[in-house]
Order: structure tokens, then C-alpha cells, then sequence
């Protein structure tokens, strides 16, 4: 690709609070949660449903208000959406009647960049999530898995120096999942922008993650910060490794346990 690798990406999260609803139906979705993220690291959020990971992505996006605390982006205190912060949720939004290509290449539309310059970078974009030869299709033509690839190469070329994912992979069958989660890996290699991945799937957060962070039940907090301690690159014959289950068993014994003691506080 003609830009160079991204290096920027440093994202710390101080004393963050995020309530949701108002009055008697508002919450604290997230209470106190703090985290250094180096810049370029791959990190997944893990947690049960309902615990607050979507909503800590939401607030790092810009999207949520936090109701104390901050967010500092490369030491830039994050004051609502840009696209320096790419988002990429599961469910794809690409526009139905634009072609793949400019499906991609809108962000820079939308910045001025001429026409031949912006579907350069598209096709680059697409060459890179193995999709080039299917530039000139429509979403509709696609499955659900190149779908979720042009996606990601949308929020890519802005040069995001964080990429945000939510579930990006939770509706796809397991094959599909399995194999854009080696792709994913992939274009992280070459691109190297610093990632935030949520997912309540715990091998998925060990296969992919250089830390994982583990949440508790809402109001959610970081239960413990794990450190992915496996070599890169990854292959799926290393979950089933000795050392990869022992890790995964780490991970359920916390995420067990918290819930439990959640039940008995709560009296359920």
C-alpha cells in the first residue's frame, strides 16, 4: 500500500464511568475502568452479555459521553467521533446500491480526495482483504463473510490509529469465523494499528489477543488483564494446545465465578 504503517495509537482510559437510560430506568454501565493500551497492541475485551463491553467501545468511539473520568487518544482527550477511531460493528453497514469499490473509497470521498486517487486506495484496500477481483460487485452479491471484509477495508482506509471492533465476527458460521480471524490477523501484521476487539468468545480472545481484559457483570470493571503470552504468527492448531486450554480455563474460572458471586449478591 502507498502509506506507511501506522505507529501512532496510544489509547488510555482513566477512572471512566458511562450510565445509560435517565431517571428510573438509567444505569451505570461502566464504573471506574482503567486501561493503558501501547500503541499497535491488539487487545480483546472479554466479558459476559450485558456486562459493558459494547458500551466502553462506544465511549472510546466517541459515540458516549463518559460521566466521569477521561479518554486520551496518542495524549488527545477524546470529545466525540472521528476517524481516527474506526468502528466495526457485526452486523456490516455498507451502502446497497454503491458498488464495493466505492463502498470503500467513500471516507475519502467524503474528505475530497479526487476519484482516481480515493479507488486506488479502495482497490489496495480490497487486494489486501483478499477481495480485489470482486471490486465492481454489490453487498448483495457477496456472503456475509466478504461482506464483514469490506467493512473492515472501509474503516481502514482512513488510517485509523485505533480500530474498534464489536462481535465483528459473532453472526458468521464457524468456518467463515475461524478463517477471518487469520485474515484479520493478517492485515493487523501489515497494518499494525492498534486494535480493541470486544467478544464473549474466549478463544477468539486468546487466538487473536496480545492481552486480554476481563471484565465483570454490569456495572462492568476489569476484573484482571491477562497477557497473551503466544507467539505470532498464529495458527489454529495452537487451541488446542495444553498451555492455550489452560489459559481458556483461566479465563472461564473468572468470568464464572464473578457471575456467581453477582447471583448471590443480588439474591437470585
Amino acid at each position: 500500500m502507498s502509506s506507511p504503517p501506522i505507529r501512532a495509537g496510544q489509547l488510555q482510559v482513566r477512572g471512566l464511568d458511562v450510565a445509560l437510560g435517565q431517571g428510573e430506568t438509567g444505569f451505570t454501565a461502566v464504573q471506574q475502568l482503567s486501561i493503558d493500551i501501547p500503541a499497535g497492541q491488539f487487545v480483546c475485551i472479554l466479558g459476559p452479555s450485558g456486562c459493558g463491553k459494547s458500551t466502553l467501545l462506544g465511549a472510546i468511539a466517541g459515540h458516549l459521553r463518559p460521566a466521569a473520568g477521561e479518554i486520551l487518544l496518542d495524549g488527545a482527550l477524546v470529545r466525540g467521533p472521528a476517524p481516527e477511531r474506526g468502528l466495526v460493528f457485526q452486523q456490516h453497514s455498507l451502502f446497497p446500491w454503491k458498488r464495493v469499490l466505492d463502498n470503500v473509497g467513500f471516507g475519502l470521498k467524503m474528505r475530497g480526495m479526487p476519484a482516481a486517487e480515493r479507488r486506488r486506495e479502495a482497490q489496495a484496500l480490497l487486494d489486501l482483504v483478499g477481495l480485489g477481483s470482486f471490486a465492481q460487485r454489490y453487498p448483495a452479491q457477496l456472503s456475509g463473510g466478504m461482506q464483514q471484509r469490506v467493512e473492515i477495508a472501509r474503516v481502514l482506509i482512513n488510517r485509523p490509529r485505533v480500530l474498534l471492533m464489536d462481535e465483528p465476527f459473532g453472526a458468521l458460521d464457524a468456518q467463515t469465523r475461524a478463517h477471518m480471524q487469520a485474515l484479520l490477523l493478517d492485515v493487523w501484521t501489515q497494518m499494525r494499528t492498534t486494535v480493541v476487539f470486544v467478544t464473549h468468545d474466549i478463544d477468539e480472545a486468546l487466538f487473536l489477543a496480545d492481552r486480554v481484559l476481563v471484565m465483570s457483570q454490569r456495572p462492568g470493571r476489569i476484573l484482571e488483564d491477562i497477557a497473551v503470552p503466544f507467539e505470532r504468527p498464529r495458527r489454529a492448531e495452537r487451541m488446542t494446545d495444553d498451555d492455550f486450554i489452560r489459559l481458556k480455563r483461566r479465563c472461564r474460572g473468572l468470568l464464572h465465578h464473578h457471575a456467581d458471586a453477582g447471583a448471590l449478591a443480588s439474591g437470585a
